[in-house]
């Protein structure tokens, strides 16, 4: 799997490898132009373009992109609906 931090947003862009089958409608649909296949045909992401917009994972058919978001400092010590089960 493949995490990229988003310059300008609190996500990062992950990518299953295991799941992506290389269709490229992530990269089709991407505003920045920030995916392409890597030499296996599988989704990779370039950090600096991408923003973590999310319109990559809502048009992949195979669930292979998910933004996650990330806590920020000032709330890691408080407990999240996120990750009171953990």
């Amino acid at each position: 799997m493949t995490r990229t931090k988003a310059k300008e947003s609190d996500a990062l862009l992950n990518i299953n490898h295991q799941w992506c089958k290389g269709c490229g409608i992530c990269m089709a649909f991407c505003p920045r132009e920030a995916l392409f296949l890597n030499d296996r045909g599988k989704a990779e992401v370039i950090s600096d373009k991408c923003t973590a917009c999310g319109v990559c994972e809502l048009f992949c058919p195979d669930f292979a992109l998910s933004l996650i978001k990330r806590r920020s400092s000032a709330n890691a010590g408080n407990e999240t609906a996120f990750n009171a089960g953990q």
